[in-house]
């Protein structure tokens, strides 16, 4: 990958799961990556609150510009329309759409001066419709409506913004939502037409396609990584 010198990116969550996996492909493209997370060899933040959030990324900026990131962070809170609480909402909006808001706008003047960028965000396939999952499946809804007007947005400056919803992913966000021994479980895995589960590195290879000098002519676009789940009728 031809890379301009010290070309860095931003990757929230990026110590674990499928942020660690997009953070580890980064370095081996040859980026210089900065990872803001809870835990882990990162700027410490929590980034389900503002005032963590900003200081974080002051911290990021200080050594130097930022020009790429992947909006990675986020939660699930799993639960039904009629037992969702209103607190469980708003915590799903703050962390995993909020959080995507506040990073990005932080690094636009870099990518701005530098007349190049690179937003890549984490949706889900789930923002298709997942049953017992309606704070996750609106915020993430949400990252696309926000991908598609960035990429509108600032495409003029040499800026991209592209989305992806993985599937079913072997983290342990997946295996804490979705109990192993669970029958609902059991049919999400039956019903992936390549009959396996998808791996952090499945995500962070396409996410290094969109982070790539090449991917210029690519934006407003949502990659579902799902093993086929999404060109069929069920919502499981």
């Amino acid at each position: 990958m031809n890379t301009s010198p010290r070309r860095r990116v931003l990757v929230t969550g990026g110590a674990s799961g499928i942020g660690a996996a997009i953070a580890d492909r980064c370095r081996a493209d040859g980026l210089e990556v900065v990872v803001i997370d809870r835990a882990g060899e990162a700027i410490h933040a929590d980034l389900s609150d503002p005032v963590s959030t900003a200081a974080a990324l002051d911290e990021a900026l200080a050594g130097g510009p930022i020009t790429s990131i992947v909006n990675n962070v986020g939660a699930v809170f799993p639960g039904s329309v009629e037992e969702q609480s209103l607190e469980e909402l708003e915590a799903a909006w703050s962390l995993n759409l909020r959080s995507a808001m506040q990073c990005t706008q932080a690094i636009i003047p870099s990518m701005k001066e530098a007349a190049f960028g690179r937003i890549v965000t984490i949706s889900s396939r789930a923002a298709l419709g997942k049953e017992l999952r309606s704070a996750y499946a609106a915020t993430k809804a949400g990252l696309i409506g926000l991908t598609r007007v960035w990429s509108l947005e600032l495409g003029r400056y040499g800026v991209t913004a592209n989305a992806i919803g993985p599937g079913p992913i072997a983290t342990a966000l997946f295996t804490g939502a979705n109990p192993e021994d669970s029958p609902r479980t059991r049919a999400i895995l039956d019903a992936v037409p390549v009959q396996r589960m998808g791996t952090p590195e499945d995500v962070a290879h396409a996410a290094s396609y969109f982070l790539d000098e090449r991917s210029g002519f690519v934006t407003g676009q949502t990659l579902y990584v799902c093993g086929g789940m999404t060109v069929g009728s069920v919502a499981i």
